[in-house]
Parts: C-alpha cells; sequence; structure tokens
C-alpha cells in the first residue's frame, strides 16, 4: 500500500522532474538530517553525467531550503542514484556538496566531454572534501564534516562557536564549540559519542576549548543531554603526561619528532635514568647503519630538557642497527631534576604524600591504560576534590565510565597510597558535560564515627550528600506463622463433615432441593409452581406471626430500660469510651515498663517466650513509648465508616496496614506535612529501624528534630512497597527520603506473594485502581497482578452489575423495617438472646473458662505486637538457639517457603522498575536497607540466593535517587540483638538504627 508524501517532498520531487526530465513516477526523494537522497530512475538506468548536469544547474538556480519546510534543518549535501526499474541496487551514485557546486559542474562538463570522446576517466576541478574545510575552523564546514556521520542516523547537525569568559581555566580566551543535534527520536548519547569525539580531535582545532553536543528531539525546545568533548591537542596531552615521567607519552613525543629523521626510537625507564634506543626506522635488507649521535642528540636533548619529566635525573641515548643489540655508540647527560631536588622526587611519592596533580595524573594513567584511545577521544579525566578525611574523585568520560571497571581500580589504588589524613574515597562517575554524577561509589578504610554530614563536591553538584556502595552479602524478609498440613487438613475434614450434615437437614425439610439433581430431571412446572405458592404462603405466615409474637415478648422486656436511664445518665456511647480509656491505660500501664524489670515473660509474634532472668546485661535501647495500636483501630474504623470525610480509602483486607495507614494519616493532619524520613518495608523494617533512635542521631549532628515514620508492615514485599508509596499515598503526601527496610524475599518473584494478593482482593485496592488509575494501571507490575487476580475482578465486576438488584433490596428491606414489629428492637432482641444463651450451665462454665484463658493470652500478645505512634513495633525479647529451637522447627534454605523457585525476574523486579522510575520523577531519594541477620539463618543455601540479591542490588545502583546500603553481615553472631534468627528486636534496631544516622552517604534531610 503506498503513502502518500508529505508536501514538502512533492515540491521536491517536482522539482527533480523538471530538472531532469524524468517523470515523476521515476523520481524518488528522503529527508535524512542534513542529506537530500534523490533517486532517478527509468525503464533505462538514466545517464549519470547528463542526469547530473541538469540537476547541478538547477541547484545553482535554486536554494533548496525555500522547497523544504521551515522545521527541516539546512541541507548540506545531495546525494544522486541511477537504477534501472526493477532492479534492487543503484548503477551509479554521486554525492554533491552544496558549497561546492561551480566544481562540481565543472568535473561534471569534463566528464561529458571525455564520454564523447569514449574515455572513461573523468578529469576536472578538485573537490575539497569537508574534513579540509572543517580543519579551518569554519562552523558551516564543521557541520557538513559532521553530518557526513549523523546523516545516516537520522540526526540533523547545526555548529556554532561561543566565545568564552576569561577564567581561571580558560586563561587564553578560548572558544567553545556549540554542536546542536536535532532528529525525531532521541538517540543513544553512548553509541554517537565516541565516533562524534573522534571526529572532533581529529580535526585537530585550534582555538577551541571544548566542544559541547547537545541533542533534542524535533519541535521540542527542552534538550534530551549533552556530552562535553575535550579538544585539547593531542600534543598538549602528550607532553602534560611526559611531565610526570610517563615513558610511554616521552616515547611517543620524542618519537614523532625523529619521524622525519627516519629513526625509529623506544624508551625503557629504570630507577631515575631513561634509557633511548634510537635505530634506523626503514631497513628492509636490515643493513642500514646506525642513526648518526650528532642528529639524535640534537632533537632529545632540547626536548628532554624542555619537558624536565618528574622523577627522572638522567637520560642514557644509544645508537644501534636493527639486527644488533649491541649498541655503536653511547651517550648520557643529566636533566633539570638532577639539579633541582624538588623535581627528582617521583610522581607515586608525591602522590603518597597528597599532592593532588600527582594523584590526578596517576588516576588518569591507571584508567587511561591505551594511550592511542585516549588521544582519539579524550579518555577519562579525573577531577579530584578533598574534605576532611576523605578523598572526592569523580570520573568522566564522553560515554560514562563504566563502574565496575573503575571504582575498584580507584579505591584500590587509593588504599595503596595511604595519603595521611585520608581515611576514606568516595568516587563518582559521569557523562561529561553532566553536573550529577551517574553513580557513586565509595569505601572506608577506617571505621568513622560521628561524622558530620559531609558538604557536596563542586563536581558532583548532587541534591544532598555524597552516596556509597558496600559489599555484603544479603537479607531475609519477615517470618510469618503457616499452618501445618496435619492442622489444615484436619480443618478440611471437618468442614466437609459440617457442610454434608448441614445438606442433608436441609434437603429433610423439603424447603431445598439439590442443584445438580433437580438439573438432571425434567419436571412439570405448574407442578413446581403450586408447590412454589403453597409453601411461600406459608413461609410469609410463619414470618408475620413470629415477627408479631417477638415484638409482643420485646415490649413486655423494654420497660426496664427506661428507668435505667434515668437512674444512670451514661449511655451505651460513654460506656463504650470508658472502656476504651481503661483499654487504653491497660496498654499504656503495660509496655511503660522496661522489659528487665518485669518479672512475667514476654512473647513475641511467633510464640518465643523468655524469662528476665535469661538476660545476661543491660542493653541501650530507646525507652518504650506508648502502644498505638488501639487508637490506630479505632482511627482506621472511623476513616472506613467517614467515608468523604477522611480518608475515602475502604479496609485493604489487611488489619496492620489499615492500622498503620490510619496511623500515618492521623500525622499528616497533625503536622500538615509528611515526615522528613518514612520507613518502610516487611516486618524487619517494622522491628528493625527505631524512629525515634534515628532521629536522635541526625539530631546529635547539628540537626534540629527530624520527624521519622516507620511504615512497615507484616509480609510487605516489593508489590507491597511499590502499591503504597504509588497508589495509596499521594505524591504530597510523601517525604523526600525513603528508607526501604528488607532484604531478598521481598523480591523473590518464584513463590506466591500472599500478602499482595490479599490486598488486590481487598474493596481499598479496588477503589485506588478507580480513582488514580493513572498510578496503578501504567506499568507492568499492576497488569500482571490483574491477571493473577482475574477471578477476584469478575467478582468485582459482577458485584458492580448487580449494583442495581441491592438499591431493590435495600428499598424492600426499609419497607419491610417499617411494617415489622421487632425489627426496631433487633439489638435488644439479640442481645436478650445471648444472655439466655450464656446463662445455661453448661455453656457458662465452658465460656468463662475460656474468655478468661483468652484474655489473658491476647493482652500479652497485644502488649507485645502493640505499634506505638511512630509505627515502630519494640521488641524485648532476646534470641537464644538452645531454648528457640526447642519450641521451632530449624527449616533449613531448602526447604524455605520464602525462597520456593527463587528468582529475582519477575513481578516483583517489575514493582520495583515502577518505584525507580516514580521517585525519580517525584525526585525522591530511596534508600534500600538489606538488614541484618544471625549466623544461624544464613545456611550454604540461602547464602547461594543472597549472593544473587547482592548482584542485582548492586545493578539497581546504577539508578539515579538510588542508595544501596548492605547491612546483612553487622551483627551475625550478636544474638542480643535479635528476637529470631532474622529478626532484629528494639536493642539491634537501637543500634541499626544509630548506624544508619551517622552513614555520611545517605543525603539525611536536615533543618
Amino acid at each position: 500500500m503506498k503513502r502518500e508524501l508529505p508536501e514538502r517532498q512533492k515540491f521536491l520531487v517536482q522539482w527533480v522532474s523538471k530538472a531532469t526530465g524524468i517523470s515523476t513516477f521515476g523520481v524518488k526523494v528522503r529527508l535524512q538530517g542534513n542529506n537530500l537522497h534523490i533517486m532517478c530512475e527509468g525503464r533505462e538506468c538514466p545517464q549519470r553525467w547528463r542526469t547530473l548536469s541538469d540537476l547541478l544547474r538547477a541547484l545553482q538556480q535554486t536554494d533548496l531550503d525555500v522547497l523544504t519546510s521551515i522545521e527541516q534543518p539546512a541541507i548540506y549535501q545531495v546525494f544522486v542514484y541511477g537504477k534501472k526499474k526493477g532492479e534492487k541496487r543503484a548503477k551509479w551514485c554521486h554525492r554533491v556538496y552544496l558549497n561546492q557546486l561551480d566544481q562540481h559542474l565543472e568535473q561534471v562538463d569534463q566528464a561529458l566531454l571525455e564520454d564523447e570522446e569514449k574515455s572513461k576517466q573523468p578529469r576536472g576541478a578538485l573537490i575539497v572534501s569537508n574534513e579540509s574545510l572543517a580543519r579551518q575552523g569554519h562552523p558551516e564546514a564543521i557541520a557538513r564534516y559532521l553530518s557526513e556521520t549523523l546523516s545516516p542516523f537520522g540526526i540533523a547537525v547545526q555548529v556554532k562557536i561561543i566565545k568564552q569568559k576569561s577564567t581561571e581555566n580558560n586563561q587564553k580566551n578560548q572558544s567553545r564549540l556549540w554542536i546542536f543535534c536535532e532528529s525525531s527520536y532521541s538517540p543513544d548519547p553512548s553509541l554517537i559519542a565516541e565516533p562524534v569525539a573522534q571526529k572532533l580531535r581529529h580535526l585537530k582545532l585550534s582555538g577551541y576549548q571544548d566542544a559541547v553536543i547537545a541533542s533534542r528531539v524535533s519541535g521540542e525546545n527542552k534538550v534530551d543531554w549533552v556530552i562535553r568533548v575535550d579538544l585539547t591537542p593531542s600534543e598538549v596531552m602528550l607532553k602534560e603526561w611526559a611531565r610526570w615521567g610517563d615513558v610511554q607519552a616521552l616515547s611517543r613525543l620524542l618519537s614523532e619528532t625523529l619521524s622525519e629523521s627516519k629513526v625509529a626510537l623506544q624508551a625503557t625507564l629504570k630507577e631515575s635514568t631513561l634509557h633511548i634506543f634510537c635505530t634506523p626506522a626503514a631497513s628492509p635488507l636490515f643493513t642500514a647503519s646506525a642513526p648518526e649521535k650528532g642528529l639524535c642528540l640534537g632533537f632529545i636533548k632540547p626536548l628532554l630538557e624542555a619537558i624536565a619529566p618528574q622523577g627522572i635525573v638522567a637520560a642514557t641515548v644509544y645508537g644501534q642497527k636493527t639486527t644488533d643489540n649491541k649498541p655503536v655508540w653511547v651517550d648520557w647527560f643529566s636533566l633539570p631534576a638532577k639539579e633541582h631536588p624538588a623535581l627528582a622526587i617521583s610522581a607515586l611519592e608525591l602522590a603518597s604524600s597528597g599532592e593532588k596533580d600527582a594523584i590526578v595524573f596517576l588516576l588518569e594513567r591507571l584508567l587511561n591504560p591505551d594511550l592511542d584511545s585516549r588521544l582519539k577521544t579524550g579518555g577519562i579525566r579525573v577531577l579530584l576534590l578533598s574534605r576532611g578525611d576523605l578523598l572526592h574523585i569523580m570520573c568522566d568520560a564522553p560515554v560514562c565510565p563504566a563502574r565496575k571497571q573503575v571504582a575498584s581500580q580507584v579505591t584500590e589504588f587509593v588504599r595503596q597510597l595511604k595519603i595521611p589524613g585520608i581515611v576514606g574515597v568516595r568516587v563518582y562517575g559521569r557523562r561529561a558535560g553532566n553536573k550529577e554524577p551517574f553513580w557513586h561509589d565509595g569505601v572506608d578504610y577506617q571505621h568513622r564515627q560521628h561524622l558530620e554530614p559531609e558538604a557536596t563536591p563542586e563536581f558532583a553538584a548532587t541534591s544532598a550528600y555524597v552516596r556509597e556502595l558496600l559489599p555484603s552479602v544479603t537479607d531475609q524478609p519477615v517470618l510469618r506463622p503457616e499452618t501445618t498440613e496435619e492442622v489444615y487438613t484436619f480443618v478440611t475434614q471437618v468442614a466437609e463433615d459440617w457442610s454434608a450434615t448441614v445438606r442433608k437437614i436441609l434437603l429433610a425439610t423439603q424447603l431445598f432441593t439439590d442443584v445438580e439433581h433437580s438439573q438432571e430431571q425434567t419436571t412439570d412446572h405448574h407442578h413446581g409452581l403450586r408447590v412454589a405458592l403453597v409453601w411461600g404462603t406459608l413461609g410469609l405466615l410463619l414470618t408475620l406471626q413470629t415477627d408479631w409474637i417477638l415484638g409482643k415478648f420485646m415490649s413486655g422486656s423494654i420497660p426496664l430500660t427506661p428507668t435505667v436511664a434515668s437512674v444512670s445518665p451514661k449511655s451505651p456511647s460513654t460506656t463504650s469510651e470508658a472502656e476504651h480509656k481503661q483499654r487504653t491505660v491497660f496498654f499504656t500501664s503495660t509496655n511503660g515498663e522496661k522489659s528487665p524489670q518485669r518479672g512475667n515473660n514476654i512473647s513475641n509474634g511467633s510464640g518465643l517466650t523468655q524469662a528476665n532472668d535469661t538476660q545476661p546485661r543491660n542493653l541501650p535501647a530507646s525507652p518504650l513509648k506508648q502502644k498505638a495500636t488501639p487508637t490506630a483501630i479505632l482511627l482506621a474504623t472511623r476513616s472506613q465508616k467517614a467515608g468523604a470525610l477522611l480518608t475515602q480509602i475502604p479496609t485493604f483486607n489487611a488489619q496492620q496496614l489499615d492500622e498503620q495507614l490510619a496511623l500515618y494519616k492521623q500525622r499528616l493532619a497533625k503536622t500538615g506535612h509528611p515526615p522528613d524520613v518514612l520507613i518502610i518495608g516487611s516486618s524487619r523494617a517494622l522491628r528493625g529501624i527505631d524512629p525515634v533512635a534515628l532521629s536522635k542521631s541526625l539530631t546529635t549532628q547539628g540537626s534540629s528534630s527530624i520527624d521519622v515514620f516507620n511504615f512497615g508492615i507484616n509480609g510487605a514485599t516489593a508489590q507491597v512497597v511499590d502499591f503504597i508509596l504509588r497508589g495509596v499515598l499521594q505524591p504530597s503526601e510523601l517525604p523526600k527520603l525513603i528508607v526501604w527496610a528488607d532484604g531478598s524475599r521481598a523480591f523473590n518473584s518464584g513463590r506466591e506473594d500472599i500478602t499482595f494478593r490479599t490486598i488486590a482482593t481487598s474493596p481499598g485496592y479496588q477503589y485506588v485502581l478507580e480513582k488514580t488509575p493513572q498510578k496503578t494501571s501504567s506499568t507492568d507490575t499492576i497488569n500482571s497482578i490483574e491477571q493473577q487476580t482475574d477471578k477476584e475482578t469478575t467478582t468485582g465486576e459482577t458485584q458492580q452489575g448487580n449494583s442495581s438488584y441491592k438499591a431493590v433490596d435495600e428499598w424492600l428491606n426499609k419497607g419491610l423495617a417499617a411494617l415489622s414489629a421487632s425489627y426496631q428492637k433487633r439489638d435488644n432482641l439479640k442481645n436478650l438472646l445471648k444472655q439466655q444463651f450464656n446463662s445455661l450451665p453448661i455453656i457458662s462454665d465452658a465460656t468463662q473458662q475460656v474468655n478468661k484463658k483468652s484474655n489473658s493470652i491476647n493482652s500479652e500478645e497485644d502488649a507485645s505486637q502493640a505499634v506505638d505512634f511512630d509505627g515502630f513495633l519494640p521488641l524485648s525479647i532476646r534470641f537464644q538457639p538452645a531454648t528457640y529451637y526447642q519450641k521451632h522447627t530449624k527449616v533449613s534454605g531448602d526447604y524455605d517457603k520464602d525462597y520456593k523457585s527463587f528468582r529475582l525476574e519477575g513481578d516483583q523486579d517489575a514493582a520495583v522498575q515502577a518505584l525507580l522510575e516514580f521517585t525519580q520523577s517525584q525526585k525522591i531519594t530511596l534508600v534500600f536497607v538489606n538488614m541484618p541477620l544471625t549466623a544461624y539463618y544464613l545456611d550454604s543455601v540461602r547464602s547461594k540466593y543472597e549472593q544473587e540479591f547482592q548482584q542485582y542490588m548492586r545493578r539497581l545502583a546504577d539508578n539515579p535517587n538510588f542508595i544501596y546500603r548492605d547491612l546483612s553481615q553487622l551483627y551475625p553472631k550478636a544474638i542480643d540483638y535479635f528476637s529470631d534468627p532474622s529478626h532484629l528486636n528494639r536493642y539491634g534496631a537501637y543500634k541499626v538504627s544509630q548506624k544508619l544516622g551517622n552513614d555520611p552517604m545517605i543525603p539525611w534531610p536536615s533543618k
């Protein structure tokens, strides 16, 4: 199917047809970057020189830019093709430079004359290449030269020269070359950076400090990316390195100097003497004599004395034949370092003493082992800044240096230097031209305590502090109680027996019938209608009579109520408030005491108990605060009932999520703004990071009070965290720093995500999808969840389709309630029946015993599992392997359901990628903390998966606004800091919070 040409191409086709005499059906044109391609075809291939002659004369009289649209970039060259119809390949192709039309026309005329003379060798005017013209420094010529490389990619080029102000780095008032690229798409800068840099440096332009390549999409004003290309001449680069005594640079300079004299040269450095070997450059038969001594020394000695290489005190020059290792002549002379002691010190010694220029040279030499590659593209540039006891090193290049290749080399090299006063290094990588680094790395060679927040280096222009990545193993998510297979089988059998018994009873009344049996039989429909009418009438009469009797019965029992009301002014609501206050006092008094002073046992979520006498020593921890669980439940209930008055979010079928959300909303309503730091994750975050301890640690570093909230949810996976941050909470409700504390389990896409599936079937989830579809449906994560919950979604759609029936049902209920005698007093009836049932002797005794036991257990568990108003769950229990594994089976990694079919690619990874994209767009810094584990937990199987997780997190750490901190191996044997093998207690949470607060790699907010 043919497409209609745009108007601008139609004009070009008609113009070419008129100029060459070829039908418009035989002309095709294409605009690509700064190039115009013209295809001429016919039954016989058009004559090359005749077609070009007609076309060139038309080009002399026509401005092509007038024939194209205003948005089309300038056309620098035209490619003309000629082919026969039906053939796939063109028979000839000719390139025309529009700035040299006269020379092209002269060449074509000469070729036409020679064709008449049957000559096949065209001669005529010399066509100057774009490269030769570009070397002169003309902007248009440089643009034409670069378009040869970029136009095949559909990229148009425009070049401008901007004079630079005189600065410290630009004392010669050099100019800057600006190269503006425009295309219909945003090209990958890494694909064109090095080719363009090579072409620019190949021109050997003088008077330019550097070049800046800026790319944008056609029709947009915003620049997508910029690249800086160092235009420092190769000779200057070589002399800079030669000045520091680099043997390869010295050898290259000396070889270029002696190349015209046909002398080959090699150089080596032994101790502080440079040995130079001179041989004939071209000797096919290897019979040439050794180079003349005077000639060689006349070039070598003045050059070395002018350079004065660092750390080289003398030079020995040898003249020898190509085939003879024995020198014909030898000469020795001293260098300036002999007379000046400051020049005699090697670059390595200077770097070890802290000389910045020497450190920069050695690092650049380390990162640019291939000298030719550095001279072609500019190589990797190193910028150095020292701040306190830290060394900040920025590495940039036209293509951002790879973290794996650069970071480890730099940190290890600085370690070997042993620079006085430097105890750590921070390494950054970026594309030349960018202010912010693409990645961060760093190592502390010594333990650094009570660190002040580090000022941002000038070259790193980050929004807060510098970042770091340290190696380690991985992390394990939450442990939740699971029902055993025996219990599950027993419950299933009981449920089946109970349902079968109830079914038999209902069928025996003949009011119900078996659906399957009734479908297999065909009965008389009229008979069925009569039976239904009879039984329906009887049922209605029975209902009315029962309602009348209950109404009479309740009317005789009600007179007691006014008497009670007159005696006591308390209403049911007042009573419930009093009960609520008593419960609050109970929780407050229970948890207000420190755990070591209690005489009773403490229970954690897994049922582990431990007496106080088993705790050998006192550990520092934040004081226990008032528990917020009762308040959170009340707030969550009110928010669900209040609808539009509060959060408008129904339940998520996860009580803890509802409660934490209610607490967080209460915090927002109280302060009017989100907290400074939000902690999120599974139970490892819920129990493992203490907001009070973290805030206190940050306050001691000079900041005022930092507001921290812990939004940990038991069993929260990456999908749950993504849903909460992007769906449940609004961007205005999120702080600019989020700490995600968890481990590898939260990222395992191979196992079933029960927590998220439960949330995905809730009314709250459906509400979020309907309210903010742009947040939740724009990623593959939500799409996959919708596929996983297909049945639940179908059920939800069915319920929505039945909304009209619900309205009718509600109307009928209200109508019948008005006629009913007992409906208005149904609550009193229910309480009365309950009292009569509980007054039975057998039921009364059993109920009292069960309630007594249940209240005792529940109060103890609630006291242990209740979070405070900061959302933190402090557990005082300490992990004791001897007693713990007597009550709990030790499960190895092979049988751990959390590691079942361990796979990092899938739904969880999609959620992580969506979350990273969201935080980057909102300029939120996301810090992932791999929480500590015990040595009892990390067996060989789990360790293997943890290593995979480590590699996965290091790849993610290349994303901007994402920081990875690994603490999994922080306390492998300090079991007093754990409540179980993989969860911290309040003492461990206190230590971890302090460590995080003192971490200079995390850009903590300051007030």
